[in-house]
C-alpha cells in the first residue's frame, strides 16, 4: 500500500501519495513493460490500454462477496492476494472466487511484514498459506505472491521457490483509510497502461472500494480503456 501512481520504489503499504504521474505516463524512470531489477511486477502489457485490479487482505463479507457479484456483473478479472488466516474463516469465499474465474495470490499469513526474516521463516508462512488456499480450492494454482507493507526482503526468492512470481504495483489509492468514494475515482485515474492497481477487499469496512470499482469500471471503458488479467507466464 504506497501511494497512487508509486512505481519506482519498495514503499511500505499505507506510506506516501506520490499524485498521480503526468498524462498518465508511469512515475519514475522504468520501461512500461516493467518487471523492476529486483523481481517484482508492477507494470503487465506494456502500451496497451489496459488495467489490472488486484485486492488484498481478504476474503472479507460482506465486502469480498459484493466485490465478485460486481466483477461478475462487469465481466472483470482480478487477483485476490489472500490472507491466510481469512482463507481458514471463509473457505467458501475463496472456492467462489476461484469458480469465478479470477486469480489467487498469496498475501502471507497473518500480514505480517516479512522483510527481515529468514529465507526459512518466509518459507513456512509462504507454504502455510498456499496450504491453506488449496484445501480450500484443491488443486488451485497459486501463481503469485504480494508481500505485506510492499517489504519484499528474501520473500521474492522464496516465492519463486515456490513457483509464484511477485506483484507490486503502479497505483496505490490508500483505500485502508476511506477518503470517500470521488477521492478513490480520482486515485486510480492515475493508472497507467498495463498498470496494476492495489486496492482491498479486507482490513476493514470495503464497500467505499466497491462503490468506486463499480464507478470505475464502466467510466474507464468509455474511455476505450480494457480490464485483463495478468498472465501466469
Amino acid at each position: 500500500m504506497s501511494g497512487a501512481g508509486r512505481v519506482g520504489g519498495a514503499a511500505a503499504d499505507g506510506e506516501g501519495f506520490d499524485g498521480p504521474p503526468p498524462d498518465g505516463a508511469p512515475a519514475g524512470d522504468q520501461p512500461a513493460d516493467c518487471v523492476r531489477s529486483d523481481g517484482v511486477i508492477e507494470v503487465v502489457g506494456g502500451d496497451e490500454r489496459t488495467i489490472v485490479l488486484t485486492f488484498d487482505d481478504g476474503p472479507n463479507p460482506p465486502d469480498t462477496t459484493d466485490l465478485l457479484d460486481l466483477l461478475a456483473r462487469e465481466d472483470v478479472p482480478a487477483v485476490f492476494f489472500l490472507v491466510g488466516e481469512r482463507v481458514v474463516e471463509h473457505p467458501d469465499l475463496v472456492a467462489r472466487i476461484a469458480a469465478d474465474g479470477h486469480v489467487l495470490g498469496n498475501h502471507s499469513w497473518r500480514h505480517e511484514d516479512l522483510g527481515d526474516a529468514s529465507p526459512d521463516v518466509v518459507h513456512a508462512d509462504l507454504t502455510r498459506t498456499l496450504d491453506a488456499i488449496r484445501a480450500a480450492v484443491p488443486g488451485a494454482p497459486v501463481p503469485y505472491w504480494r508481500a505485506p507493507f510492499g517489504s519484499w526482503g528474501a520473500t521474492v526468492d522464496v516465492a519463486a521457490g515456490l513457483g509464484m512470481r511477485s506483484m507490486g504495483w503502479h497505483t496505490a489509492v490508500e483505500d485502508w483509510v476511506p477518503p470517500g468514494v470521488d477521492e478513490l475515482v480520482r486515485r486510480m485515474e492515475a493508472v497507467a497502461p498495463g498498470g496494476v492497481i492495489l486496492l482491498h477487499d479486507g482490513g476493514g469496512d470495503r464497500s467505499q472500494t466497491v462503490a468506486a470499482v463499480a464507478r470505475f469500471v464502466p467510466m474507464m471503458r468509455e474511455r476505450g480503456w480494457e480490464f485483463v488479467g495478468p498472465a501466469h507466464a
